[in-house]
């Protein structure tokens, strides 16, 4: 009985241990029923990121029937001292060109979509906000976004 009871904890330790080792930072904020209003702003609190080498993500949920091919998002790059780095707008594709079919993984209506920033966090990073940029005081469709930092 005494070395089940070993194997199972060694079995348990290399699972728990391998899960998540690459991710150095990952948080979704919810978009209270699905529409995203223009003076809405997801703040996200990142930290000091260092020099490590990285690969900076940026996720959208949203459902099928989001109006629109793509979501513009204003993405705002702060230091400690709220000192604005970056200021840059990103285009997400969310819908294929062609076949208007979702892309992203989805289950029933709802998709995820990742998508690689197109600039790296700077070193001195805390805190990164997210604004829609549509046109629209509201858009709906979109469920949340999130920021997903992975060490490479």
């Amino acid at each position: 009985m005494n070395k089940y009871l070993w194997s199972g904890l060694i079995s348990l330790t290399i699972l728990l241990s391998s899960c998540g080792g690459d991710r150095l930072y990952e948080e979704f904020q919810s978009i209270e029923g699905s529409s995203w209003q223009v003076t809405d702003t997801l703040s996200y609190e990142i930290g000091s990121l260092g020099t490590e080498k990285r690969t900076d993500l940026i996720a959208v949920r949203y459902s099928d029937s989001y109006p629109f091919s793509n979501l513009y998002v204003r993405l705002l790059m702060e230091d400690s001292s709220m000192s604005i780095l970056t200021n840059k707008l990103i285009n997400i594709p969310l819908f294929d060109s062609k076949s208007g079919k979702p892309l992203g993984r989805g289950f029933g209506n709802t998709y995820t979509k990742y998508d690689t920033l197109p600039l790296s966090f700077p070193e001195e990073t805390v805190r990164v906000k997210l604004v829609q940029y549509m046109r629209k005081e509201d858009v709906k469709g979109i469920e949340a976004l999130g920021i997903k930092i992975l060490k490479n």
